[in-house]
């Protein structure tokens, strides 16, 4: 998007409202709690926090949607396939993930699990650098949107 002239305190707000979903790694749900408090306060003075703060908290929820959707699909589908495959007593030796799990007994299901294990790691690394490159951008005063972003708040 475009720069637009607002002020350094306003670029300062809404840069530390995108940085402020990193306290997620140090505070449990710190990514939604601060940035929400943060937005919550200044929401009705400035109309570029207001956007930047709503851009935030709808790209966190959004990801949570999709970790979730991800997590549902590709767990049940390896613990079933790997207890499926592999017997109780095969666990007491130690050697089954040698024996029972080589590339001949991997089925397409198990595949479409592990690719949504790759994106979901993927998409954890992607959001990192988008919570950056969004600071920056909204530092140097432009209007922010996140991609693939489900607009839970308008």
């Amino acid at each position: 998007m475009e720069a637009v002239l607002v002020s350094a305190k306003e670029k300062n707000y809404g840069t530390f409202i995108h940085l402020s979903v990193l306290t997620k790694y140090f505070i449990p749900f710190g990514n939604y709690v601060l940035p929400i408090v943060l937005w919550a306060s200044r929401k009705d003075s400035s109309k570029f926090t207001d956007y930047n703060g709503k851009q935030v908290i709808n790209f966190q929820l959004s990801m949570l949607l999709y970790s979730v959707v991800l997590l549902v699909v590709s767990i049940p589908i390896l613990l079933f396939s790997i207890f499926n495959t592999v017997s109780f007593n095969d666990f007491d030796k130690g050697n089954f993930i040698f024996e029972k799990l080589c590339a001949g007994n991997v089925s397409g299901i198990v595949i479409v699990a592990l690719v949504a294990i790759g994106l979901f790691c993927f998409m954890k690394i992607a959001e990192f650098f988008l919570i950056i490159y969004g600071a920056i951008k909204t530092n140097e005063g432009e209007y922010f949107k996140y991609p693939l972003v489900i607009n839970f708040f308008k």
